[in-house]
Formats: structure tokens, sequence, C-alpha cells
């Protein structure tokens, strides 16, 4: 069995992108060839041209929610109320939540937020996650007084850019508590020169969820599942994928997101996606074969995190930690806004 110490790498913390590129493709690109054992850099603009008549190209169009709220309880105290998932089809009130600090807070309390409405706490659900009621719509709440979700290890509160810059350009169906990072290269530039080559441009829609940056756990990779994500894959993604199938093109997820949605919804022995929307806790791994999609651009991920294995899924574990010291050599920019990897 893999241990996770087998997914540990040494990163300085110079090497972590802070603030993305002022603009978007003109982050690094560094391309890794599977079966030439070689890799080489580019920028991003360069992507449309490793692409080829009849590939298509599947983007993930998740909308990142301003999810982080802050609340007082009676005492004072001040309160994280972080915003996993408005339960719609209860009560559009009502959502999950992570309360940060949170295990002092009875059920029926009620936290203030800045405009003088409140959020109760309902009950304690699995995991830590908490249900509340707002004393409106949650995701009018959120828009009104949120914060975009970066990660802690930025080390800084969102800004008014970051409403811009961490959300894809094509972000569409909302209800993601974090970005998919490597969509967040892509302009509308690039979409069109794919378009021109004879590229195919298709979406899917996975809800991230904060799980995607939790530590993987031992036993996390003992029972082969991690958390669960909404996913929904729409019949043009499937036709899209058909005709490249035809073709003999390759398919190409922008982000581990989007390969997560097709892999999931591909069955076992089958190379075309079920069209629909579903929940999967799937955990990609070594040595998985890849079912649905070639080709893989992604971010550079945290030390022995289940994105990084999952990325070790489309080479080895060995390549991948030994590309990942190369990118560190190289000065290459890590995790959410850093540079990017094309595996093809």
């Amino acid at each position: 069995m893999t241990r996770l110490d087998d997914w540990d790498y040494v990163l300085p913390q110079e090497r972590i992108a802070v603030r993305p590129t002022t603009i978007r493709d003109a982050s690094r690109l560094l391309v890794v060839d599977k079966h030439a054992l070689s890799e080489q850099s580019f920028t991003f603009s360069h992507f449309p041209t490793l692409l080829k008549a009849g590939d298509t190209v599947v983007v993930n169009d998740t909308k990142v929610m301003s999810c982080r709220l802050f609340a007082h309880r009676e005492t004072g105290g001040r309160v994280e109320v972080f915003v996993l998932s408005p339960l719609v089809d209860q009560d559009d009130r009502c959502a999950l939540v992570l309360l940060k600090p949170g295990k002092r807070i009875k059920e029926g309390e009620a936290l203030k937020l800045a405009d003088g409405s409140c959020v109760r706490l309902l009950a304690r659900v699995s995991g830590g996650q908490y249900k509340v009621r707002f004393d409106r719509g949650a995701h009018a709440v959120m828009e009104d007084l949120g914060a975009m979700p970066l990660p802690p290890y930025l080390g800084r509160a969102a800004d008014e850019s970051d409403a811009t810059r961490y959300q894809t350009v094509y972000a569409d169906e909302l209800g993601a508590a974090a970005a998919p990072t490597a969509g967040l290269h892509m302009t509308p530039e690039i979409i069109a020169q794919l378009k021109d080559r004879g590229v195919t441009f298709t979406k899917v829609t996975l809800h991230v969820g904060v799980g995607t940056f939790r530590p993987v756990q031992q036993e996390d990779i003992a029972r082969g599942r991690l958390h669960t994500e909404v996913y929904n894959v729409p019949q043009s993604c499937v036709d899209a994928i058909k005709e490249s199938r035809r073709l003999g093109g390759r398919v190409v997820a922008i982000g581990t997101t989007s390969l997560r949605a097709l892999e999931s919804a591909t069955p076992p022995g089958a190379c075309i996606p079920n069209v629909g929307r579903a929940t999967t806790d799937i955990f990609i791994r070594p040595p998985y074969e890849m079912r649905t999609v070639n080709g893989l651009v992604t971010n550079f991920h945290l030390p022995r995190s289940s994105l990084l294995m999952l990325v070790g899924a489309m080479v080895s574990r060995e390549r991948i930690l030994r590309v990942y010291q190369d990118a560190v050599k190289l000065g290459y920019r890590f995790y959410s806004y850093g540079d990017a990897m094309f595996i093809i």
C-alpha cells in the first residue's frame, strides 16, 4: 500500500505564488511528454499550438461562491462562517457550513452578520460541518457580504482583484467553495485559437469542495475513497468526446476537477462518459488507468495531497516527483495562483 510519505517533496516558501500573473496566459507551462520522458518550458499562451484538429478540451464551468463570511456571537467573539453548500432544494436560507471556532457554539445560537442579520446554528452534522439557517437566501447573503475563499497558504485576505482572478473566464454554474485553478490560465483568446485549430471546446460541471485541499489520511488510502463532490456531464460534452474518438483525437481535461468528473462518469472498460448528474468519491492514484482522459492541464499541488496523487496516475509517482523537483529548480510558481503543467 502507498504511504503518505511516498508523496512528499520539499518546496521553498518563495515558490508559492501569492498572487496570479498580471495576464492570465502569461503564466508558465511545463509540458510533460508521457512517452518521450522529456519536459519543455513554454508560456501558457503557447498551449493551443500543442493541440491538433480532432482533439477535445474539457473545462469545468463551476463558479466560486463568495463563501467566506464573518459573524459575531452575543459574547462578542468573532466566528468565520464558511459556506460549503446552500441547501436550495430544502430551503434557500439553509446551508452546510464550517464554523471557526465552532466547538462552543450551541444548537439554536444566532450569530450576527455585518448587516445586522443572523445565521442560526440548526445542527451539527458529520465531518465537522454544521447546518445553519440565514435570515434570507444564502446566495444573496454571500453576494452582499461574502469574500472569495482563497486558500489559507496564500497568507492573505481576498481583495477586489480576487473576485475576478479567482474565477475562470467561463465560470457559469454557481456552487464551488474553491476554484478549479488550472482553468485560471485560460482566456477568451486561447479558447478562440483552439477552435480555429479545429479543437472542440466543451464543459462539465464539478462543484469543488474544500475537501479537495484537505490532507489525505492513511485511512483514505486504505479504503480508496475521498470526499464527495457533485458533478454533471452534459450531452454536448459526451457528443464532443465521441466525435474525438471517431477522428482519432485526444481528450484533454483542464484541471483535476474536469478529469475527476469525466473519469467518474465513465464506466470501467469504457472510454466515453455517461450523461448525467451524480456525486463521486473516486480516489484516483497510481496504478489507475485513465478511461476517458488522454491529457491533463494542471497546476502544481501540495505535497501528500490527493491532487498530487491524481497527477501521478497520469505518469507515475517517481516521474511526477522528479518533474516537481525540476520545476522547483526552474523557478516555477506553485499552487492555486501558480504556473501550469500539461501532461500529454
